[in-house]
């Protein structure tokens, strides 16, 4: 059974947090209105990962190298977790973005791979993945892609993030 699954958005490398939510729109913290602006300068044609109806269009975000680069901006993953994102699988994280999306608590799941993911898949495509097994597998053809162990960050995030992990484990 897989921990989530869904339709994926490919971007490439160097994915910086203002490409990820543009600073135009941090005058808010309401993780909806976050939402409704996520990545929207990345592709226009997209304009955010929700529909009209605010449903969910992407679930995981595949990338290569670098994703949330640039400033240290919280909203990064909270946007994308709003939006519907689930997983961000990529070949490397900046790590004030890797961080932040562990600490904030926002179940998005920042997962690093030695695969080239974004080279065998494009926007659109299914995904599944087996957190524990730390496989990715696409849905279509069935090929696999296998993910680098992240240790205890899965339990801080499904805690809900580093303070309520530490909360539930004093």
């Amino acid at each position: 059974m897989a921990d989530i699954m869904g339709r994926v958005f490919v971007v490439g490398d160097d994915i910086d947090t203002d490409q990820i939510i543009p600073a135009r729109y941090l005058t808010t913290m309401d993780p909806q209105e976050l939402a409704r602006n996520a990545m929207r300068d990345l592709d226009p044609r997209y304009g955010a990962f929700l529909t009209a109806d605010n449903k969910c269009v992407y679930q995981i975000i595949v990338a290569r190298h670098n994703f949330g680069c640039g400033s240290s901006r919280e909203h990064a993953p909270i946007a994308l977790a709003a939006a519907g994102i689930r997983a961000v699988i990529a070949n490397s994280f900046a790590r004030i973005y890797y961080r932040n999306s562990v600490n904030g608590g926002r179940s998005i799941y920042p997962l690093e791979t030695a695969d080239d993911i974004a080279a065998q898949v494009k926007t659109g495509d299914e995904l599944e993945i087996d957190l524990d097994k730390l496989l990715v597998r696409k849905l279509v053809n069935g090929q696999t892609f296998a993910l680098k162990d992240f240790g205890p960050l899965k339990e801080i995030i499904d805690c809900g993030g580093l303070t309520a992990y530490n909360k539930q484990h004093p």
